[in-house]
């Protein structure tokens, strides 16, 4: 993975973070708007979110070394964690600011004005996130991912702030500000809760998804030899980089030799099949029972038994 092909896009995040505090900000003193302050909050909690995954990515992406035999990779998932935290603390205080002004309305002014200027600043997230999520997902990268979801929610919700600020001016009901501007606490915080709930499972070394092992294991069979099999399939995932290691089932006449040419025709096969994928592969007799370890395959759900 080129790391530096992935940073210009958080210098970018980081970029328009600046730009829509300065024209949120702006939104918020010429109105008043209690939306409008919310939506201005976020988009500081944008620029620390990406200073955030700009430094993650660095650190990330530093090579193996003899503490970290492993890789660094993990990281991306503590800058995702940090990153969900600080948009739950953003969610909290818009819902806390707009009960506040709820039980306390005051008028608005400017509507208009404050509405382009905001609008303006959402396209420029809008533009800065369609990056982040396709140089992300092209390159499988977490941090980039989460930054452009963080991006794309902070659209939908200066799209929602805009709206409860026309109801105003069309009704004059001017309790419409902090209810839309409650809802997007509500938004803004159940973000920052699936963010830090994806990290959580990152660092829990969480398997990999169910059609993603389905494929691992699809893999697996279409380069077993006849009389062989594999069991204790266990997967994970650190960063961009995916692991997996499992048994390697042989029949017990085959020599060393043998046996490990076909680890390599299977791990060949799996690495063709799923690049990213990092393989370690433990060979065992099948026809041996000591083989096969009934309490530990039942709680990864697998056979317990070898096959007749």
């Amino acid at each position: 993975m080129s790391y530096p092909l992935l940073r210009f896009p958080l210098m970018l995040s980081i970029a328009a973070a600046v730009i829509t505090i300065g024209l949120k900000t702006a939104a918020y003193l010429v109105t008043g708007s209690v939306g409008l302050f919310s939506d201005a909050l976020e988009s500081g909690v944008n620029l620390l979110a990406g200073c955030t995954a700009y430094f993650s990515l660095w650190y990330a992406s530093r090579p193996v070394d003899r503490n970290h035999t492993y890789g660094h990779e993990k990281f991306e998932f503590f800058s995702s964690g940090i990153e969900g935290l600080l948009v739950l603390l953003a969610g909290f205080g818009t819902a806390w600011y707009a009960v506040l002004r709820f039980l306390n309305p005051q008028p608005l002014q400017s509507l208009g004005l404050g509405t382009a200027i905001s609008l303006g600043a959402t396209l420029v997230n809008f533009v800065v996130a369609l990056i982040l999520l396709r140089v992300g997902r092209k390159h499988a990268s977490i941090i980039l991912e989460a930054n452009g979801q963080h991006l794309m929610t902070d659209v939908w919700t200066s799209f929602g702030v805009v709206a409860g600020v026309a109801m105003v001016m069309l009704t004059g009901v001017q309790e419409l500000d902090p209810l839309v501007a409650g809802i997007v606490g509500l938004n803004i915080t159940w973000t920052g809760f699936s963010l830090m709930r994806r990290s959580f499972n990152g660092l829990m070394d969480h398997a990999l998804l169910p059609d993603e092992q389905q494929a691992i294991r699809k893999a697996i069979r279409a380069h077993l030899p006849a009389g062989s099999d594999f069991h204790a399939l266990r997967t994970r995932q650190a960063g961009s980089r995916q692991f997996a290691d499992f048994h390697l089932l042989v029949p017990g006449r085959k020599t060393v030799r043998e046996a490990h040419a076909i680890s390599h025709l299977v791990a060949d096969g799996l690495k063709a099949r799923v690049p990213r994928l990092e393989v370690t592969i433990h060979i065992e007799p099948i026809d041996e029972q000591e083989s096969w370890e009934p309490e530990y395959l039942e709680r990864l759900g697998e056979p317990v038994a070898p096959p007749k």
